[in-house]
C-alpha cells in the first residue's frame, strides 16, 4: 500500500498527492451535489403547492380561439353580443393609439387584436397604400410642405460684392381625412352562439370593403367625400410639365404599344432622385400586354420576382398590380411610373370605431364602423404616366 503521508524530512510522492487531491475533490463535489438536489426538490414542492391553490375548476371554452383571459376583448365581445358597454366604460386600454374605451356619443374603440386584424389585411391588399407614404395623425386634415423651386446663386469674388439671390417658395398642400365606414349585420341568434367568433368575422367583413374603398379611391378618387387619386389631377405632355399637373408620356399609337421604347422613355422621364425607389402600377391586363414586350434583342422586358413574395420587376422596376387603374383604350393613362413614397400621400387616424344598432333591422344587429383617411399627391415631379395615344 502507497504511503498516504511522509515521514519526517521524506515528501509525499507524486502520485499519492495527485490520489488525496482527487478524493478531496470527488468528496466535495457529491456534497455540492446533494444540496442542489435538495434546493430543487423543495422548489418543485412550492410550486406544486401554488398550482393547487390557484387551480380552479372552470367550464370549457367551446372555441379554441377564444382568449377569455383578456379584460378589453371579453368586455368587447360583451358589447357586440348584447351591448353591454359597462365593462367599456370602466376600461383603460395600453397602447398608444387607443388610450381611451369610450366617448359620449357611444362609440367605442375596437379592441387591439381586432385592430391589429384589420390593418394587416389593409396592408397586404393590392393597393397604392402599400408603396405611398403612410402617416397617422390626430387632426381632421395633414398639411404638407413641398419647396418646388430651387434658390439662386452666384459666384463670389475676394473682393467683389455679394448680389442677393432668389428666394425659394414653399407650397402647402393640405389633405383633409374623410370617413369611410362600413355597415355589417348579423342576427342575434348567431350573436348569442358563443362559439361564433365574432372578432374575426367582424374584422375580415370590415377589413374586405375597406381595403377595395381605399384602393379605388387613391387612384380614381374625386375629393368629394373621399381622398383624392392621383389620376384625377389634371396630365400634361412631359415636354411641358408644369407644377399642379402630371406629366405623360405618349405611346404614339391609339389604344395599344408602337413598341418597347416608350417603356422606357417613361422611366426617363422620371427624375434621377426619384427613380431609386420607383415603382410601376398597373392592372392585370395592362400587365398582360406589356409582359409579351421585347427590347431590339428579343429579350422580354418582363421579369417575374425571383423568390417568392417579390414583386415582378419592369426594366428592373417592381410592378403593383392595382386593378383600379384603367384598362388600355384610346386617351388612357394606364400604366404610372413614379416614386409614390414621395409622391402620393395616405393619412389617416389611428383609430377604427365600432357602434352597435341592435333597432334599425330587427332581429338583426347592425355594427357601424368608421375609419378616418385621406390622400392626395404631395409631390407632382415623382409620378409619370403612360398615356396610349398619338400625342
Amino acid at each position: 500500500m502507497t504511503e498516504m503521508q511522509s515521514r519526517t524530512g521524506e515528501d509525499v510522492s507524486p502520485v499519492a498527492e495527485m490520489k488525496s487531491a482527487v478524493a478531496g475533490f470527488l468528496k466535495e463535489f457529491r456534497g455540492f451535489r446533494a444540496d442542489v438536489q435538495k434546493r430543487f426538490e423543495k422548489q418543485e414542492e412550492r410550486l406544486t403547492m401554488l398550482d393547487r391553490k390557484s387551480f380552479t375548476p372552470a367550464r370549457p371554452v367551446l372555441s379554441a380561439s377564444t382568449d377569455v383571459g383578456a379584460p378589453h376583448q371579453k368586455a368587447f365581445s360583451a358589447y357586440l353580443r348584447s351591448g353591454d358597454d359597462d365593462a367599456l366604460r370602466g376600461l383603460e386600454l395600453e397602447g398608444k393609439a387607443m388610450s381611451t374605451a369610450v366617448n359620449s356619443d357611444g362609440g367605442y374603440l375596437v379592441d387591439p387584436e381586432t385592430a391589429a386584424t384589420i390593418k394587416s389585411v389593409l396592408q397586404s391588399g393590392a393597393s397604392i397604400r402599400k408603396i405611398a407614404n403612410v402617416v397617422s395623425v390626430e387632426a381632421t386634415s395633414f398639411d404638407v410642405l413641398i419647396d418646388h423651386t430651387d434658390i439662386g446663386h452666384g459666384w463670389a469674388t475676394e473682393a467683389g460684392s455679394v448680389a442677393e439671390t432668389g428666394s425659394p417658395s414653399i407650397d402647402r398642400i393640405t389633405i383633409p381625412l374623410h370617413e369611410l365606414s362600413a355597415l355589417p349585420k348579423a342576427s342575434q341568434r348567431l350573436l348569442d352562439d358563443s362559439a361564433f367568433d365574432i372578432e374575426g368575422w367582424l374584422s375580415g367583413r370590415i377589413a374586405d370593403k375597406f381595403a377595395r374603398a381605399e384602393a379605388s379611391a387613391f387612384v380614381n378618387g374625386d375629393g368629394v367625400d373621399k381622398p383624392t387619386g392621383f389620376l384625377t389631377h389634371g396630365a400634361v405632355a412631359n415636354d411641358s410639365w408644369s407644377w399642379g399637373n402630371l406629366g405623360y408620356v405618349a405611346t404614339g399609337v391609339d389604344g395599344d404599344f408602337n413598341d418597347a421604347t416608350e417603356i422606357i422613355d417613361l422611366v426617363y422621364s422620371l427624375g434621377a432622385q426619384y427613380r431609386g425607389n420607383a415603382s410601376f402600377v398597373m392592372n392585370s391586363k395592362t400587365a398582360g400586354a406589356v409582359r409579351k414586350l421585347k427590347d431590339a434583342d428579343g429579350r422580354f422586358l418582363w421579369s417575374d420576382g425571383l423568390a417568392a413574395g417579390e414583386p415582378a420587376r419592369l426594366l428592373g422596376y417592381p410592378v403593383l398590380i392595382a386593378e383600379d387603374m384603367p384598362d388600355i383604350a384610346t386617351g388612357a393613362d394606364a400604366v404610372a411610373f413614379g416614386d409614390f413614397g414621395s409622391g402620393y400621400t395616405v393619412a389617416e387616424r389611428p383609430d377604427l370605431r365600432i357602434l352597435r344598432d341592435p333597432f334599425s333591422a330587427k332581429p338583426h344587429v347592425l355594427f357601424y364602423a368608421t375609419k378616418r383617411v385621406g390622400g392626395d399627391i404631395s409631390d407632382f415631379a415623382a409620378i409619370k404616366l403612360l398615356r396610349f395615344a398619338v400625342s
